[in-house]
């Protein structure tokens, strides 16, 4: 099985925020073809890998390839960008942090002096790339290019992983490792790395559809409940396995769907955590109402500090999250 880590790291270095995802899905079709019958890519971007089965039915595993980031709005006389959001960012996760562009300038995220430090809004932050004027930073960055996080990924205590975009390169990976050696099946599989989910699940809307498949799982991450004074309160952890998600806010996984992975899970001794997302949605909202319907289920990867430039995950639970992917390869209700 590859290693997950290196995985990570590969993926996370890859250029590729919401409706710019070309970068990222060129690694991500390098490592799939080896294992796969078809790879292609859709006109919205999403990056579909195909290994053709026995026919019996069409399953569907989506994990969403985008990222986060920071679009240039304006820059200033001094030479300083000032941006929006490119999907949901915090003020205060972002402040201080090292972002690049995809021509390689890279800068630092700052607050402007005269901010409301109790209340800062996005529009408040700007990036210094240490251009000396505008017509500096006007030759290295446009209005409209787009800043990732520029963080390393590295191993932490005991079989941790921090890592930008964990959420969701992380279960990228989880789908690439579940194709290797992945033996005939019954089913025909798809496992979509779909595009500008964190703008509202788009993506996979499109590809939902055009593959119209019998059984769809969304494979993201999640967050937990395991650090101080967690609000709300929930019960996901990590080191506690795959997590067969019952809820969140884009959806409720189909009853039968959740009995089976659940079962599957037990009968393989994969170890495995129920999950309640309280906010928040994945690809399987836009799964489940495709069409006439899909059994939609999803299976994630508990995570830390979500949309901050560093998360965290285990790779414990990666690895069972690989294996049940694997044993959904074979749904059948």
């Amino acid at each position: 099985m590859l290693n997950i880590t290196e995985t990570q790291q590969k993926l996370a270095a890859a250029f590729g925020p919401s409706g710019q995802e070309s970068e990222a899905a060129g690694v991500i079709a390098e490592m799939a073809k080896p294992h796969c019958d078809e790879v292609y890519t859709d006109r919205l971007g999403n990056l579909i890998a195909y290994k053709k089965g026995a026919g019996k039915a069409k399953v569907m595993f989506s994990a969403h390839m985008d990222s986060l980031g920071l679009i240039v709005t304006h820059i200033d006389e001094k030479g300083f960008l000032w941006f929006s959001n490119i999907g949901g960012i915090s003020v205060w996760r972002i402040y201080g942090s090292a972002v690049r562009f995809q021509n390689g300038t890279r800068g630092i995220v700052f607050m402007g002096g005269k901010a409301d430090a109790k209340d800062p809004k996005t529009a408040d932050l700007y990036i210094d790339i240490g251009a000396k004027d505008e017509e500096s930073a006007r030759n290295a960055v446009f209005v409209g290019d787009v800043a990732v996080f520029d963080q390393p990924t590295f191993p932490i205590g005991d079989g941790l992983l921090a890592s930008p975009y964990l959420d969701d390169r992380i279960a990228c990976a989880a789908l690439l490792a579940a194709m290797e050696g992945l033996p005939e099946c019954e089913n025909d599989l798809y496992f979509v790395f779909s595009s500008q989910e964190e703008l509202g699940i788009r993506g996979a809307k499109t590809a939902a559809y055009g593959i119209d498949p019998d059984y769809g799982f969304a494979v993201d991450v999640t967050g937990t409940g395991d650090t101080p004074d967690h609000k709300p309160k929930t019960e996901c952890k990590l080191r506690g396995g795959a997590a067969v998600k019952i809820m969140d806010a884009s959806v409720i996984c189909h009853p039968k769907v959740v009995a089976w992975l659940e079962e599957a899970a037990e009968r393989e001794n994969i170890p495995h955590q129920r999950e309640i997302l309280i906010g928040g949605g994945t690809d399987a909202g836009a799964i489940h109402v495709s069409r006439a319907g899909v059994y939609t289920g999803a299976i994630s990867i508990p995570t830390r500090y979500v949309h901050n430039p560093l998360e965290v995950c285990a790779i414990g639970d990666v690895e069972a999250c690989i294996k049940l992917v694997r044993a959904a390869c074979n749904i059948s209700l």
